[in-house]
């Protein structure tokens, strides 16, 4: 039986069955449920003005699909080109600017809280809308219920690590393929299913022919109420959400008569410190479900497709050393790329939903497992992370993702950190021909995908 069909079960035997490892020496985690969804009662300002600016540079080192074979001519696909625009093998990006403002109803009620916070970069949010400013979280959270606090509007939904955590800490420039692919959820055009574009050379037009979504990225959130709370057992502290959305990502309203549910508990072993330094070991298990409504087989009727998705993890993030592991799964509405909007793979796939290429229906999962290294009396950091991800995993058309990056951070100050990256990707399609034994194998498309390297400078005000 998997997690999807008994989360609760599931859930709380993981949890029991965590406090009783034994702990580690030295660690350090953050709860991220009570960072972003609560405020210091009598301590926290009114209104506090926050926010971050990331500045990169990427570039590929990927060469075009060979010639003559029938899915890509001379062509690049989009693992080859930079985001969110693909336009292009390299590109400076203000990849994100967030201003927001948080705090609390003090002195009138200090156990009301307020989160607010908006998206001026280019990226997933902001460029399939003609516009740099994109809101990403409005959320009132009453802190009156002892064990049972209430957050409602737009936030982060409870999930895996990658998701959950605050971006402008995040150790890397980009997320691993399963929580980029698989959680970084993208919605089916309000319209019928569409013919997929064919890889194209960036030198050779200015108007990008993959970007095939009209509607952002969901940004891991969603609009809905979660009950959530943390509760503390010597030096030990586990937490629980559960949370009713409408599964329709950073839009305010629902767009079918179903909604999403989601379930998060983890269990810490702290240490010491606070906030997102606090020392600890944290372990974590969640589960996702919902439905998706598209007209897959373009008749002008929308059918209903299953989205489940589910994980477990830990992490462990100290000083000098740091460590996080995380396996996830996912069933219906697997994403197979950007200009993919009927996510198929292949034409075949086309107004057919149980095509072995098409996402509608498939299955997939992935893990990752990353470590650090603060060395001691430097302000410098050292990272290694391996994610592997399963795509329409047992299909035909399956494809395995094999990522090694390695990172490196130099921290100015607390606030202020300059990110290099170094990424080299292994994909390809083991359940078809290899590369040059027939015109029309996927792993034709996938020869030339070299390594990426990434330069980002994060400032947080």
């Amino acid at each position: 039986m998997s997690i999807l069909a008994k989360p609760k079960k599931y859930l709380l035997a993981s949890a029991v069955a965590i406090t009783l490892i034994p702990a580690i020496p030295t660690a350090q985690a953050a709860n991220w449920l009570m960072l972003q969804g609560t405020e210091e009662p009598n301590a926290a300002p009114v209104a506090q003005v926050w926010g971050f600016i990331q500045a990169q540079y990427e570039a590929d080192t990927s060469t075009p699909c060979p010639a003559g074979t029938a899915q890509c001519t001379s062509g690049y696909v989009p693992p080859k080109l930079i985001g969110p625009n693909l336009t292009s093998q390299s590109s400076f990006n203000i990849s994100r600017a967030r201003v927001g403002v948080r705090g609390q109803n003090f002195p009138l009620d200090s156990k009301v809280n307020y989160f607010f916070l908006a998206e001026f970069g280019n990226n997933g949010f902001t460029s399939k809308l003609g516009s740099a400013t994109k809101l990403t979280d409005a959320s009132i959270t009453l802190n009156h219920i002892p064990g049972a606090r209430i957050r409602a509007g737009l936030f982060k939904t409870p999930g895996s690590e990658e998701s959950l955590q605050a971006i402008h800490v995040f150790d890397w420039v980009n997320f691993s393929e399963v929580t980029n692919q698989m959680m970084l959820e993208r919605f089916p055009n309000r319209v019928h299913a569409t013919a997929n574009n064919v890889p194209y050379n960036p030198a050779l037009t200015s108007t990008s022919q993959l970007d095939g979504f009209d509607r952002p990225v969901a940004g891991f959130r969603d609009v809905g109420i979660q009950v959530f709370d943390a509760f503390h057992f010597g030096t030990w502290e586990h937490s629980y959400a559960l949370m009713i959305g409408n599964g329709n990502g950073t839009d305010f309203t629902d767009i079918d008569n179903h909604k999403d549910g989601y379930a998060y508990l983890s269990t810490e072993k702290i240490f010491g410190g606070e906030g997102p330094k606090r020392e600890g070991v944290k372990f974590f298990v969640w589960a996702q479900t919902g439905k998706r409504k598209y007209d897959a087989t373009g008749d002008g009727v929308y059918e209903t497709y299953d989205r489940k998705r589910s994980g477990l993890g830990v992490k462990y993030v100290g000083h000098p050393f740091k460590f996080g592991a995380e396996y996830m799964k996912g069933t219906g509405m697997i994403f197979n790329g950007p200009d993919k909007p009927t996510w198929a793979l292949t034409n075949a796939g086309i107004s057919n939903p149980n095509a072995p290429d098409n996402g509608l229906n498939a299955s997939a999962n992935g893990w990752y497992v990353d470590a650090g290294w603060n060395i001691p009396s430097t302000k410098l950091e050292l990272d290694l992370r391996y994610d592997l991800y399963h795509r329409l995993d047992g299909s035909t058309y399956q494809l395995d993702w094999k990522t090694w990056t390695v990172g490196m951070q130099y921290h100015f100050n607390p606030k202020t950190r300059l990110t290099f990256n170094f990424a080299t990707h292994d994909i390809n399609a083991p359940n078809q021909p290899a590369a040059g034994v027939t015109t029309t194998t996927p792993n034709n498309n996938l020869v030339g995908i070299d390594n990426r390297y990434s330069l980002q400078l994060t400032t947080i005000f």
